[in-house]
């Protein structure tokens, strides 16, 4: 796969020679993070082939806890999960700030391929869930706008449809894990296949609405979840 040497071998460059080239005249984070955008897309704003997510204007304790992950192997990848190995977490923490605080437009998405009916059944589940199954919305945890929730909480548009699957089913497989109460691996579990690319499909077809913030204010969650610490859980 020669797109992923050429990751693996722009990351190690970058992340693993940034320490200790601290004091030179031209370093930066902004010229350190260049290793991430060989697989991310330039300035972090998603690769074009579906698979590597935008990481721009992600909120910063998200990016941070993810970075945790790979590292410590809560999450299964093993390019980042080598390249993040001699990363400190406070310079974890430097790399989520810089790209959390990238504020750039989204691309167009997409035109959907799932027919009327599936793209309906996702746009239920994503603002209203299905109470009978013990299936919150999107909506309640990713905020109204769907762009995300600060400190902690992902946006789920402006995301690729392969993506949004492959993410699904490993919270589904339990290859990604968060702290417990896992949240999301509840919720995927409870999403039958059909939910579960009819939901994909629908956020994938989504604009990313003009104005719209790209992390709401925190509210009550409609769940007790570990990655979401001191959040108020709704009644």
């Amino acid at each position: 796969m020669p797109s992923l040497r050429r990751c693996l071998a722009g990351l190690a460059l970058g992340l693993l020679g940034a320490a200790s080239q601290a004091r030179a005249a031209d370093d930066s984070m902004a010229q350190r993070m260049q290793a991430c955008t060989g697989c991310h897309g330039k300035d972090g704003r998603a690769a074009s082939d579906g698979y590597y997510p935008r990481i721009a204007g992600k909120p910063a304790g998200y990016l941070y806890r993810q970075l945790l992950a790979f590292r410590d192997g809560q999450r299964r990848y093993a390019l980042m999960a080598h390249l993040l190995a001699p990363l400190d977490d406070h310079y974890l923490r430097e790399m989520a700030g810089y790209f959390a605080a990238l504020d750039l437009p989204y691309a167009a998405p997409q035109p959907p391929t799932a027919d009327a009916a599936t793209l309906r059944r996702g746009q239920v589940l994503a603002q209203h869930g299905d109470a009978a199954r013990d299936i919150p919305a999107c909506a309640a945890c990713h905020g109204m706008a769907l762009t995300g929730v600060a400190p902690q909480v992902p946006g789920l548009l402006g995301l690729p449809v392969d993506y949004l699957n492959a993410q699904l089913g490993a919270w589904r497989t339990g290859v990604r894990q968060a702290v417990a109460p896992d949240c999301m691996a509840q919720i995927a579990r409870r999403l039958t296949p059909q939910d579960l690319n009819a939901l994909t499909h629908w956020l994938a077809a989504q604009p990313v609405p003009a104005g719209a913030p790209s992390a709401e204010a925190p509210g009550p969650a409609p769940m007790h979840c570990g990655s979401m610490p001191g959040a108020k859980v709704a009644e």
